[in-house]
């Protein structure tokens, strides 16, 4: 019997030996992602949480411009998100019902998780000089995210139960060199944080999922003893391949493509497929451990739609490689 989306991306996860390799038409994610009435999570104004975005020239996500505790004495009196409302998930049930009809695996979202939530609040250089000259103002700070995402982890969970099969994150960790501060700060301020929401998620029966862009090396080692199932890495030149095949393969899943820093942007096919070659030698196996997401547009200065094209048949060349069959075509 075919095994279904859903069957697929679980037993890559748990490298159980899938069908094939999964890939991003296997998903089906933004479950839990409505704001508030009035609030926007990316591009220009004010989000729920107070920060102002603004938005370059160049199409992108845009960046946090204000940041509304940059004096953290201000934080007893500054509204945070509250997740309890039915509004926010009238238009979920919907699609969860058309994902469970094709067989997908669903997924639920939290956008800027902790870390990338407390610099949009307080300041990324305020962030960092504080957990040093003001650790207790940052617990406070970092305490009242966790609480926040644990309502509409809890939320998801009673709302939609054992309908959601894995929650999907942000927090970029890292610069070209190395992450921003040391793994024993991270382990000793965040790990416990993290563990606290990823203990939540798996509670409901979810798996953990978390993108994080730079060299972070030695994080992933923090994620997995946090709880994370699936790192989501998309500059794997930057991270060195081989070492984190080395260090991590067999031990959490990898979602990744092509470098889109190093690699797509140069339209160089014969480096995507080196690229491709390498992860799918050193981070992906015949039992699974990898899942295929493609990437593109103007962000990172891929035009060419041809070049992910191309990117996809050499996934599904590996696909059927290791698996047995290739990707299914990608569907608009």
């Amino acid at each position: 019997m075919e095994m279904t989306s859903k069957e697929i991306v679980r037993r890559a996860i748990r490298r159980q030996r899938p069908s094939r390799l999964p890939f991003a038409g296997d998903l089906f994610s933004g479950v839990g992602s409505k704001c508030a009435e009035g609030f926007v999570l990316t591009g220009t104004g004010i989000d729920e949480w107070g920060c102002v975005w603004g938005q370059t020239e160049v199409p992108n996500m845009g960046l946090v411009t204000k940041h509304p505790l940059e004096d953290i004495r201000k934080l007893d009196a500054h509204p945070l998100p509250d997740y309890t409302g039915d509004a926010r998930y009238s238009d979920d049930e919907v699609g969860i019902r058309v994902a469970e009809r094709g067989g997908k695996y669903i997924m639920a979202s939290i956008f800027m998780v902790l870390f990338e939530r407390m610099h949009a609040l307080h300041g990324f250089e305020n962030t960092l000089d504080d957990l040093y000259l003001d650790r207790p103002a940052m617990e406070a700070l970092a305490d009242r995210i966790v609480d926040v995402q644990l309502t509409l982890v809890r939320e998801i969970s009673r709302r939609f139960p054992d309908r959601i099969d894995g929650w999907i994150m942000s927090d970029d960790w890292g610069t070209q060199t190395n992450s921003f501060i040391s793994y024993d700060l991270w382990m000793d301020f965040f790990y416990p944080r993290y563990k606290r929401i990823f203990d939540a998620m798996h509670v409901s029966g979810c798996d953990v999922w978390v993108h994080s862009c730079g060299r972070i090396n030695d994080i992933i080692e923090g994620y997995i003893l946090a709880g994370v199932n699936v790192v989501n890495l998309l500059q794997p030149r930057a991270l060195g391949i081989e070492e984190i095949g080395r260090r991590y393969r067999g031990r959490i899943a990898f979602n990744s493509c092509a470098d889109i820093q190093a690699t797509l942007p140069s339209g160089d096919r014969r480096k995507i497929e080196e690229d491709i070659e390498a992860l799918m030698t050193h981070w992906a196996s015949a039992d699974g451990g990898f899942i295929y997401t493609g990437y593109s547009g103007a962000a990172i200065g891929v035009h060419d739609a041809s070049l992910v094209s191309f990117m996809d048949d050499t996934f599904s060349t590996w696909s059927e490689k290791l698996y047995g069959l290739p990707l299914p075509p990608r569907t608009p």
